[in-house]
């Protein structure tokens, strides 16, 4: 009220106003208000409303939006939401608004201590010197912006590789699998309920093969004694990386020591004179433990990662959801998630109070997306199967080899594994593909059962799981040992390929990326995104005609058929030139069509586009430069914007000058040049 009746003196005085229920309509709307009711609110009376929250950073408060109005209306409205400083213990946080006044008043203070008034942008907080500047930018942050910016600024604002410390593979990692019983469910909307039965892991030391070792559990308490071993496991790594060993380095490494001219860990750069050279060494390797020359400050700041990687195959498509329960709560320490989204996460971490070892799950099938049995398929030698089945012979050994069969179906208590025999080999029918079990492979599971004298059921979970992990493990030691190879890193690091590959990009090319700190530029960037089209072209079915067909008809135009299947599109586009750096506005007083495609410098401009008439029937399946509309028009009950391509001119539309100069060479005409930026 005070924002919409300004008075002049005596504004605290709730009587200087009028009554909120005699000039405000509030059908629908329930007290105390909440934000999710401020659309309705606002469609009501014609008013538009902003939000912004006070957040701690070091001994000030900086301003933030939390809520922003969809459409600025001539009567607006800027609050702030404030936290009660008191209140009793039990009862909920609660908070009022207060109207802000001049919000460049507020945010000035934000730059500095003058206080000047400056022109804000009320969505990104990005101010101006000059009222006219602000509305030029105000008109491209309403279609892109939902909160505030930050840029990045000094050191931030340059990319480039320095995670040299995963150049040295993590000694140890942890692979791991578990298998369920699959309870039958009497609700309509619940098929099965699964419940955790057995779980195995597979420690691989990278340095020392006599420290690997597996372990399994098969029982209702199985997830419980999974956390009990991680509990122990980190107590014993964590004994291992306290006490370190001496280096042991022979006469010859110490003269190649004596020649070195650059530091091998963390920074790949070349002493200088004034630099002090030390011996970095393998602390936990007792002997042979000299691994190169580094600077004084790298090898003081370069440490053993005390992050053990447990590794699922499929984790997140399955396993996660019944491991982190029992992680999160069972084991003393906070669990750091990596998510996609409420319910699906990239990786999670578990922290151990008091210890400084870290478990992070993650997931191998975001590096290889494929299934094991295909996996397993490429390998000639799989050194962690053999070395857990030292004692078996080759025939035995050959049925390992390959990943087996489970008749998943089957487990619905756990009182199946202890019958004696295998099931028929119905009960190995694959619901989740619809695909029965292969005679074949029937035989090859019971020839499995049998070789290796399984008593029951229980039995051959124990050897199909166990089978499974260390499999997963040689896959996995393949793929991080050709990695390491290739580009220096150890996969084992990272969350993720493309984690990895980019990486792997930055120091094999050693190119410093340079970031957009101008917030301008990055909206201007932001307006040329715009995805890619779902179809492509309007016209869905064509016929052919012509002499080579029976049903030729000779009265009509010939017309051929032609497939075409194009390969690699995204791989050739990453694989043009690409800006990396010296970012800035220039003059628009250049012929684009005389700039090479293979230029040095490359361009992006906002121009406005004729796309002539006379270009209509030519290019009606498939329209150049395609942009977001709303098809309002078309369908009523959409609002949403869509990616459209249309034969209508264009206005302020970026775009990068090689598209620029296809789309002139093809008959668009450029009316007006907006904006040039190298």
């Amino acid at each position: 009220m005070a924002a919409l009746y300004p008075v002049i003196k005596d504004s605290q005085r709730i009587s200087m106003y009028p009554h909120y229920s005699t000039v405000l309509k509030l059908k629908g709307i329930q007290f105390p208000m909440s934000m999710k009711q401020f659309p309705n609110f606002e469609k009501q009376n014609n008013i538009s409303i902003n939000v912004y929250i006070l957040q701690k950073q070091k001994k000030s408060f900086i301003t933030l939006p939390t809520y922003l109005t969809k459409n600025k209306e001539d009567r607006h409205v800027d609050l702030l939401l404030i936290q009660d400083k008191y209140y009793e213990e039990g009862e909920n946080v609660k908070y009022h608004f207060a109207w802000i006044k001049s919000l460049s008043r507020l945010l000035s203070k934000q730059l500095s201590n003058e206080g000047h008034a400056k022109y804000f942008c009320d969505r990104c907080l990005h101010y101006f010197r000059s009222e006219a500047k602000l509305n030029m930018h105000i008109e491209d942050c309403k279609k892109l912006n939902h909160g505030a910016i930050k840029m990045p600024e000094g050191d931030k604002s340059i990319v480039e590789f320095k995670n040299f410390k995963n150049k040295e593979k993590v000694p140890f990692i942890v692979y791991a699998d578990l298998e369920s019983v699959l309870n039958p469910m009497e609700n309509k909307n619940i098929y099965q309920q699964h419940v955790p039965a057995a779980v195995g892991y597979y420690l691989k030391c990278s340095y020392d093969d006599t420290i690997s070792f597996y372990r399994s559990y098969r029982g209702y308490d199985c997830m419980q004694w999974f956390t009990d071993e991680l509990k122990k496991l980190a107590e014993d790594l964590e004994t291992l990386f306290w006490c370190p060993f001496d280096i042991d380095i022979s006469a010859q490494q110490d003269y190649n020591f004596q020649k070195s001219t650059h530091c091998h860990i963390l920074c790949d750069q070349p002493f200088e004179p004034d630099d002090k050279k030390v011996r970095d060494h393998f602390h936990l390797l007792p002997y042979n433990n000299y691994r190169g020359p580094s600077h004084e400050g790298c090898n003081i700041n370069y440490q053993d990662s005390h992050v053990v990687p447990v590794v699922f195959h499929n984790l997140f498509g399955y396993d996660a959801h019944f491991v982190i329960i029992d992680i999160a709560t069972r084991l003393p320490g906070r669990v750091d998630l990596l998510p996609i989204t409420k319910e699906k996460y990239i990786s999670f971490t578990k922290h151990i109070d008091d210890s400084p070892i870290q478990f992070r799950f993650i997931d191998s099938f975001r590096f290889m997306n494929s299934r094991l049995s295909t996996l397993a398929s490429y390998l000639e030698n799989f050194p962690n199967l053999r070395s857990q089945f030292d004692k078996l012979t080759e025939d035995h050994y050959k049925l390992l080899t390959k990943k087996g069969i489970m008749p998943y179906d089957y487990f619905d208590s756990f009182e199946r594994f202890n019958e004696a025999c295998l099931p028929p080999i119905d009960a190995f029918y694959n619901t989740l593909e619809n695909k029965p079990c292969s005679r074949r492979m029937y035989l090859r599971a019971q020839d499995i059962w049998s070789k290796f004298l399984c008593r029951n059921l229980g039995d051959y979970v124990d050897l199909y799981m166990k089978t499974d992990i260390l499999l997963l493990a040689d896959v996995f030691e393949q793929f991080r040992s050709s990695s390491h190879k290739s580009y220096g890193l150890d996969p084992a690091h990272y969350y993720t390929l493309p984690g990895y590959t980019w990486d792997a990009m930055l120091r094999q090319t050693g190119q410093k990326l340079e970031l957009l700190t101008d917030q301008d530029m990055f909206l201007f960037i932001e307006k040329g995104i715009r995805g890619g089209l779902s179809q492509v072209c309007s016209k869905r079915r064509a016929h052919a005609n012509n002499k080579y067909i029976p049903n030729y008809d000779s009265t009509k135009p010939s017309k051929y058929l032609m497939y075409y299947d194009v390969n690699n599109q995204y791989g050739w586009a990453m694989s043009q030139y690409l800006p990396y750096g010296g970012f800035k506005w220039v003059d628009t007083n250049i012929d684009i069509m005389s700039i090479h495609d293979h230029s040095p410098e490359g361009y992006i401009l906002e121009v406005d586009l004729e796309y002539p008439k006379k270009l209509h029937n030519v290019h009606q399946d498939l329209p150049f430069l395609p942009e977001h509309l709303n098809p309002a028009t078309l369908r009523p009950c959409t609002n949403k914007s869509k990616l459209m391509a249309t034969l209508q001119n264009k206005e302020k539309y970026v775009i990068h000058y090689r598209n620029l100069k296809q789309a002139i060479k093809y008959g668009l005409k450029v009316t007006k040049i907006h904006s040039f930026k190298i």
